[in-house]
């Protein structure tokens, strides 16, 4: 594995619909391309933004079929965790019959699994994919809280490539990237990127890189300058947007700013509500002049 590869900025991919509610093919490889336009590395597919637990194994591999086309060229990470850990294993394989650079997942939830049980989902995961292995780390939304001890024995482990990190105790972060300063860790709240930048992270995976992208690269650029004013400004923008998404369901409102900038991308799926006239309009006159 080239480290290199895998830094950098990754847009963790929505996932488009049409108006029969199917996987909009068109729509996800525009977005493909926009993003690559932006500048990002690669491409974070089928995770918890491209509402990976509201598809079918079907879908989820339509996806990354897809992806992998319109994307060849780019570092592509799947996302394949499941609470069915035998769908996970599934989409691992099938990653690995892509192409894929490297998988993903997230710690199965809801059951409260044991420590000792989660450690042995991924690594049958990484076992049966035999592709380096990415710990996603969303502790507020999988109920899975891990510290240094517990990541340590997947970061002492070759077959982990490194973790995705989305929590704000940037301490466990900065102590993962000290103590196995070879294995690749990524910022994961959009709004604390320069933050994580500051404690270690190599780069990050994030949704708003859908639609502004741009801005996390240059972020990434301008505090490998030391040029961290500028990069504060532009990391100050970028919350602006993330602060008037929060008040009206970020990622409903990522995908009606992707429409109105051209790319069709169809609501979230039910049991998120559809993007409401008030919402469009806020997004058109409050969140498209910022980008």
């Amino acid at each position: 594995m080239t480290e290199k590869r895998f830094d950098g900025i990754f847009t963790a991919l929505l996932t488009p619909f049409d108006k029969n509610d199917d996987i909009n093919v068109d729509s996800l490889k525009k977005l493909v391309r926009f993003n690559l336009d932006m500048g990002v590395r690669g491409f974070y597919v089928t995770g918890s933004t491209g509402e990976a637990f509201l598809l079918s194994t079907d879908e989820r591999k339509l996806v990354m079929e897809t992806v992998k086309d319109a994307a060849p060229d780019a570092t592509l990470i799947a996302h394949i965790g499941s609470v069915n850990a035998k769908e996970a294993g599934t989409l691992a394989k099938y990653a690995k019959e892509l192409g894929y650079d490297a998988i993903s997942s997230v710690a199965p939830f809801y059951y409260k699994y044991s420590f000792a049980e989660i450690k042995d989902y991924y690594f049958r995961l990484a076992d049966t994919a035999g592709l380096p292995m990415l710990v996603y780390h969303i502790p507020t939304f999988s109920g899975v809280n891990m510290g240094i001890s517990e990541m340590s024995q997947f970061l002492s482990d070759d077959r982990f490539m490194g973790i995705k990190y989305t929590s704000n105790d940037f301490f466990t972060l900065e102590q993962c990237k000290a103590s196995f300063p070879d294995k690749i860790v990524y910022n994961g709240f959009d709004e604390m990127f320069l933050a994580g930048l500051s404690m270690g992270a190599d780069g990050a995976i994030g949704s708003t890189y859908n639609f502004m992208a741009d801005k996390f690269v240059k972020i990434n650029e301008l505090f490998g300058a030391d040029r961290l004013h500028e990069a504060q400004a532009i990391q100050k923008n970028a919350n602006e947007i993330i602060t008037a998404l929060c008040k009206i369901g970020v990622m409903p409102a990522e995908k009606e700013i992707l429409t109105q900038l051209g790319i069709p991308m169809g609501d979230c799926r039910h049991p998120f509500s559809p993007v409401s006239d008030e919402v469009k309009e806020i997004v058109k006159k409050d969140i498209i002049p910022l980008i």
